[in-house]
């Protein structure tokens, strides 16, 4: 593989890349300290253990129209780390990032449950998207302050329940700079469609409740087509469970049953009993009919409806049911 001689030369000289990302890390401690990025992460740690944004000054002061707490916050920080990477081509932000060549982020402040973080969408990106055919929603709440461009975009509302998934109510709306929405991410969500150039906004997010299910519904008619873990702790569990499922590790048969009957996710516990019974039928079984038959567990008519197929197709099953009567 060819290495450029300029490029050979930086790989063995460290120094000039540790020098800059000093300076670049001096940077964000010279924001903290002339800016009020110490209070507000004193706030959000109030914030992630449920305290009202209203009770909290610096953040509210983020999320009030009219108020330039928000855009003073942004460019005094950005400001800086523009002057400070034109001067200091090799370092990085020291801050959490990710782009998707569309959507690029930039963490202010993460603790527990919530997270403060600027969002810049290119329109050009949205534009070179298929258009969405579902809509996802999740136990959380957000609170956005457009800073600069515009949208228009669709609030997506769940109005009902109904077999097999919700009613939805759509509404287009339009973003512009200055404008601040909150929305419940577990019956709400906004969708972009049309962005002319950019959109940057500042959003604080905070999640409700910890083992809450991400659903996505087909937005032509509501029908439930996913859903997940709201938390990335389920998804690798649910995910291993799976994997020890497909592996036929018939030894992980008794943590999987232990799993199914712990407190936690209805989602991982159902992952868990049905790989449970795949690697092992009786004590998977077993395991099904205490679940269907505890008073108040949430599973119990999911493992009651189960348990009577199983047993219409598998009749030898029911001496190990009888057993649980």
């Amino acid at each position: 593989m060819f290495v450029h001689p300029e490029i050979e030369a930086l790989r063995s000289n460290l120094a000039p890349q540790r020098l800059d990302q000093a300076r670049l890390d001096s940077a964000l401690g010279q924001w903290r300290a002339e800016s009020p990025a110490t209070a507000i992460e004193g706030e959000m740690q109030r914030f992630a253990r449920g305290e009202a944004l209203a009770r909290l000054p610096q953040l509210r002061a983020l999320f009030t129209c009219g108020d330039t707490a928000a855009r003073s916050l942004v460019d005094r920080l950005f400001g800086a780390f523009l002057t400070g990477l034109h001067a200091n081509p090799l370092g990085q932000v020291p801050l959490r990032q990710q782009s998707d060549g569309t959507v690029a982020s930039v963490v202010i402040a993460s603790t527990g449950a919530a997270v403060l973080l600027v969002q810049a969408l290119d329109g050009n990106g949205l534009r070179r998207r298929a258009q969405a055919l579902t809509a996802s929603f999740s136990s959380g709440e957000t609170w956005e302050h457009v800073l600069s461009g515009s949208a228009d975009a669709e609030l997506v509302r769940i109005s009902g329940s109904r077999p097999g998934g919700v009613e939805l109510d759509r509404s287009p709306c339009k973003l512009s700079a200055g404008m601040v929405n909150f929305r419940d991410g577990a019956r709400e969500t906004l969708r972009l469609l049309a962005v002319p150039a950019s959109l940057v906004t500042l959003k604080l997010q905070r999640r409700m409740v910890q083992d809450a299910v991400a659903c996505e519904y087909r937005l032509a008619d509501g029908t439930l087509v996913h859903q997940a873990a709201g938390s990335s702790r389920e998804s690798r569990l649910e995910l291993a469970a799976a994997l020890l499922g497909r592996m036929g590790r018939s030894d992980a048969a008794p943590l999987l049953a232990a799993m199914v009957e712990e407190r936690g996710s209805q989602s991982l516990r159902w992952q868990a009993l049905r790989e449970c019974l795949g690697l092992d039928t009786a004590l998977g079984f077993s395991a099904l009919c205490r679940i269907a038959a505890r008073t108040g567990d949430p599973l119990a008519a999911q493992a009651g409806a189960l348990r009577g197929q199983l047993l219409e197709t598998y009749p030898q099953l029911k001496e190990l049911a009888e057993c649980h009567v």
